[in-house]
């Protein structure tokens, strides 16, 4: 049987959700359960201590997600948008592989952003006077994603979907976009980036008219060596 991941689900106003791994999410709110230590308790005696407070939670084989009380609502939706299972609605014909939890493909981009081209320009983690990094940066419309620069410090807001990619998505990161250009990204070029596993038409026709918006897809690829045994490689 395979290890179930423990995950916080925070559905969205928009119809999206935020998924965070339990541990490091109760980390960062130590007043859900205060008086217990996340990293000294299982992530079953700590589901079980949410589940006391009102929690809901959906089980998947591989996954447990944790919804806060009042949430039961959007059980179905989170159920539409992550899926029943780890495949669920995103399994296809050719069933390309995929991340299965958004902060998953976040942190792969955000290790990986040296790499990534946007229309020619090289980008960097964005990094704040107070040393906040760019990843999951705060603001005053929710968190962003990822919020890269260039090398002429243009900013670049990033939304990511691990799968695949509804039209509303464009106008949650037109909301981002213009938070950084009226706050921090003032008399600065603001550029959107949204990257899903697959981009829908109506996305497509969405964002032609959106100006400094940029569309990607990605894949995950693995490769396979031959592992030399002991007598071979002695």
């Amino acid at each position: 049987m395979p290890v179930q991941r423990h995950n916080v689900v925070i559905p969205l106003e928009d119809g999206g959700v935020e998924v965070h791994p339990l541990k490091e999410w109760l980390r960062q709110h130590p007043d859900v359960l205060p008086g217990i230590d996340p990293n000294a308790n299982t992530s079953h005696q700590l589901r079980s201590a949410l589940r006391r407070l009102g929690w809901s939670m959906q089980e998947t084989p591989t996954e447990v997600r944790l919804m806060k009380p009042g949430a039961d609502s959007s059980s179905l939706m989170v159920s539409e948008v992550l899926g029943s299972s780890d495949l669920g609605e995103d399994a296809d014909a050719d069933a390309a592989p995929f991340f299965s939890l958004e902060y998953q493909l976040r942190d792969f981009i955000a290790s990986n952003l040296n790499t990534i081209s946007v229309d020619g320009r090289r980008l960097r983690l964005y990094v704040d006077p107070s040393g906040r990094d760019g990843i999951e940066f705060p603001s005053a419309v929710g968190p962003i994603d990822i919020l890269a620069v260039d090398e002429s410090e243009s900013f670049f807001v990033f939304e990511l979907k691990r799968a695949n990619s509804p039209d509303r998505a464009i106008g949650q990161l037109a909301r981002y976009m213009g938070w950084v250009q009226q706050t921090i990204g003032k008399e600065r070029e603001v550029f959107g980036v949204i990257v899903a596993r697959s981009i829908s038409e109506n996305l497509r026709y969405a964002a032609s008219i959106v100006p400094k918006v940029h569309l990607f897809e990605y894949e995950v690829e693995f490769h396979l060596k031959p592992a030399h045994d002991v007598a071979r490689s002695a």
